[in-house]
């Protein structure tokens, strides 16, 4: 980018990595199964992703109770399955090859989804540190997830200057909320995602930043 940064924060699905279509719609079949409720595929992805607010709709619509769903949500999910879905962006992969600064992630993937994402992809250790977020530590935007990541970084409010890079607006309003930068990342069009999202800057593409982060 046109500005050096200190250290960079990233978000991980959707940003940094992504899931092959056909396991999303299984496990969200399986958890329909539960629930006595048939969902069609439009309706899967919209429960998986929740662009612009379509997972809350689609489950009052079906008269589905939200923690319910997400109790058997989190039953049907398989970390090694999911782990062996997923795949990492070839944009993502070359630009943190150009980074010569600190990196973490924060992430709202739970841990013990996360974790076995990083080992399959074999990339754990391109991250100083790996914020996943919870009730205790906070949900984007609040700005404590990437608080705590920055403070495990060493970057805590000594004059450095950070960004954070999501696909999400909570991921553009935990930057704003923190003091960071927030670039956001539209792997997806808005058509698709049903909102734009505003940042300091937007590329569909992390390829699209300047390299002037580069070694």
């Amino acid at each position: 980018m046109t500005t050096d940064y200190d250290f960079w924060l990233f978000d991980l699905d959707g940003t940094l990595v992504d899931i092959e279509p056909a396991y999303p719609r299984k496990v969200m079949g399986a958890v329909g199964d539960r629930l006595g409720v048939e969902f069609t595929d439009r309706e899967r992805d919209a429960l998986w992703y929740g662009f612009g607010g379509t997972r809350s709709r689609t489950l009052a619509e079906r008269n589905v109770d939200q923690q319910e769903f997400w109790r058997l949500f989190h039953e049907e999910e398989d970390p090694i399955a999911r782990a062996e879905a997923t795949y990492l962006y070839d944009d993502a992969e070359q630009f943190l090859a150009t980074l010569d600064t600190p990196v973490g992630l924060v992430t709202h993937c739970q841990q013990y989804l996360t974790e076995p994402v990083l080992d399959h992809l074999d990339i754990t250790d391109w991250f100083e540190t790996v914020v996943c977020c919870d009730d205790d530590i906070g949900w984007k935007p609040d700005p404590k997830p990437v608080e705590l990541a920055m403070r495990e970084m060493d970057v805590w409010y000594n004059g450095h200057h950070g960004v954070l890079a999501g696909d999400n607006p909570s991921d553009i309003g935990a930057a704003w909320n923190a003091g960071l930068d927030g670039v956001h990342v539209g792997r997806r069009s808005p058509t698709e995602t049903g909102r734009c999202v505003r940042g300091d800057r937007r590329v569909a593409s992390l390829l699209d930043l300047s390299s002037s982060q580069g070694r």
